[in-house]
């Protein structure tokens, strides 16, 4: 009895010395970058060198789409100067978010972006991810995204989070109640999403973000800023690409890259 307890107790030990190697934070040097451009295949580039014709859908060119742009046609969110994209949201009277995307498609790999933050606005802030709007009982196809707010960046799950059509149900008709949601609900959502603290300024920067298995990490500059685990990462199809933006964000170059 004695030796199947001492080899419980191994098998036990061992245990949590693989939960620690799993969960053990990735050195800051891993440069994601090196790893798309080795790995994987360049599949769109645009380094915005040309001229916005309109305030359409289509406006912005090279295959992008502008999704909220059919709700304030009068009003131009996104323009191209000097070879950089002004994304300037009007989230008031469109009553929505600026919502870019452009086609990827791939299961694991990820983007490059150019981004700055200019300044004009006290709340700039970027959402960017991955979107499937093929994909069945998730709300508009929101898979996973990276947030960069003033203070923080969060890497959240949505497919299995809080756009899940049956959790977002549940949590709507607590809202209309008024009534927190339960514990267990909360706990579940918590565990959807990694929040570190990081502190904008409005120079320009280099960002990755990539999606391996279920792990999502986001760098900027070279360094690794945040990863996290999560079921809804490794869903095998990011057809989209896509920028939410409330306020504004100026982009001066983007890559798409598949790995798988």
């Amino acid at each position: 009895m004695k030796q199947i307890s001492t080899v419980l107790l191994a098998l036990w030990f061992a245990s949590l010395l693989a939960t620690a190697a799993e969960t053990k934070p990735a050195p800051s040097s891993r440069d994601d970058a090196a790893w798309l451009r080795e790995k994987g295949t360049l599949i769109f580039h645009d380094a915005f060198e040309r001229a916005v014709t309109n305030n359409g859908l289509k406006g912005i060119g090279n295959g992008w789409e502008s999704a909220t742009a059919d709700r304030v046609p009068k009003i131009r969110q996104a323009d191209i100067e000097g070879g950089i994209l002004k994304i300037a949201s009007a989230t008031k009277e469109a009553g929505h978010a600026a919502h870019i995307h452009h086609d990827a498609g791939f299961a694991d790999g990820g983007v490059l972006v150019r981004f700055k933050f200019p300044g004009l606005n006290k709340d700039e802030s970027l959402q960017l991810g991955f979107v499937d709007r093929e994909l069945k009982g998730v709300h508009a196809g929101h898979l996973c995204y990276g947030i960069l707010s003033r203070s923080s960046i969060t890497l959240i799950d949505h497919k299995t989070g809080v756009m899940n059509l049956d959790i977002r149900k549940r949590r709507q008709e607590y809202a209309e109640r008024k009534e927190k949601v339960p514990a267990e609900l909360d706990a579940l959502l918590k565990t959807k999403q990694a929040v570190v603290p990081w502190k904008a300024d409005t120079e320009w920067h280099d960002l990755v973000l990539v999606t391996e298995g279920d792990e999502m990490r986001l760098g900027i500059d070279g360094k690794l800023v945040a990863r996290h685990r999560s079921a809804g990462f490794a869903h095998p199809m990011k057809r989209w690409f896509s920028f939410l933006v409330p306020s504004t964000v100026w982009i001066d170059d983007v890559k798409i890259w598949r790995v798988k």
